[in-house]
């Protein structure tokens, strides 16, 4: 005989007997900590939770006593033992241990920046990205006494600051918007239509730059194209000076479970230089995602 429980937990409501309304309010004031939440007082983190301010002290005091936050009396802000949470997926989950070889080697062969995204609400995160540009970058420096023109050694400092610069945000765990990047895009391009209008309709697009797309309809267009080529491109839209490219990951049913992309600077805005752009990374992405089609 069937449970009258929920059971699949993503579609437990709030009234299951078995969703503890206690630990939603607990993870929910973790989450409302961000960049430009750093640090918040009970009535701030009320706020951002959607709880009572009396509420919110007593889940801020026992995330504090169980070493989540530290507070100096009037604001709170996370503790490195939250970092045990994305450590122990980073462990466990199958997906990053399986893409990081690639994406090492993809790096060390084309220099590129290279992360794998999975979507998580409103946004995508990264869960696994490419490490051997920014060592490669390091170790063509020569050593600190070798003698060479002072024009090659700054051409060299520059290449590291490029790719550190482009490392910004793009950290193991960071959240960028879905509607705004191209491993967002080609994610949202592969559900079905009513997943996607349920999205447009739950999550504002809301504008990061001047080329942030915002209207649903634009969007949806955009959506319809991409999913019929089979990748995306989405420059400037995110951050300024930035580009990227991105191809779905399927597993051998066809499922899509993350996306691949290459990070860089957009450099000109020319359709000559968008169009070089793709040809110069796409080919790369699109034999990665054939070869993990594989082993996902």
């Amino acid at each position: 005989m069937p449970s009258p429980l929920a059971t699949n937990a993503k579609d437990m409501a709030p009234t299951d007997p078995n969703f503890i309304a206690g630990l939603a309010k607990g993870l929910a004031l973790l989450g409302a900590f961000d960049t430009t939440h750093q640090r918040m007082n009970a009535t701030q983190a009320a706020s951002r939770a959607g709880l009572t301010r009396a509420a919110a002290r007593r889940y801020l005091l026992t995330l504090e006593a169980l070493g989540y936050l530290e507070s100096d009396g009037s604001y709170f802000w996370l503790t490195p033992k939250v970092m045990q949470f994305s450590g122990n997926y980073l462990a466990s989950a199958q997906l990053p241990r399986v893409v990081q070889p690639y994406l090492d080697q993809l790096a060390g062969q084309t220099g590129g920046a290279f992360s794998v995204v999975v979507a998580d609400g409103g946004e995508v995160v990264i869960v696994a990205r490419s490490r051997a540009a920014l060592v490669g970058a390091v170790q063509a420096l020569p050593p600190d006494k070798a003698p060479s023109p002072i024009d090659w050694r700054n051409e060299q400092a520059r290449q590291i600051r490029s790719v550190m610069t482009m490392a910004q945000g793009l950290h193991l765990g960071a959240r960028l918007p879905m509607h705004a990047t191209s491993t967002g895009l080609v994610l949202l391009s592969q559900w079905d239509e009513a997943k996607r209008s349920q999205w447009l309709h739950d999550h504002e697009l809301t504008r990061l730059t001047p080329q942030t797309i915002t209207s649903p309809t634009v969007l949806t267009a955009q959506l319809t194209h991409i999913r019929q080529q089979h990748w995306a491109y989405a420059q400037d839209a995110h951050e300024l000076g930035v580009a990227a490219i991105a191809v779905p990951l399927q597993r051998g049913d066809g499922d899509v479970v993350a996306a691949l992309n290459v990070v860089m600077a957009s450099g000109g805005q020319s359709s000559s230089d968008e169009a070089r752009r793709i040809a110069q990374w796409l080919p790369w992405l699109q034999e990665a995602a054939l070869q993990l089609r594989s082993v996902l």
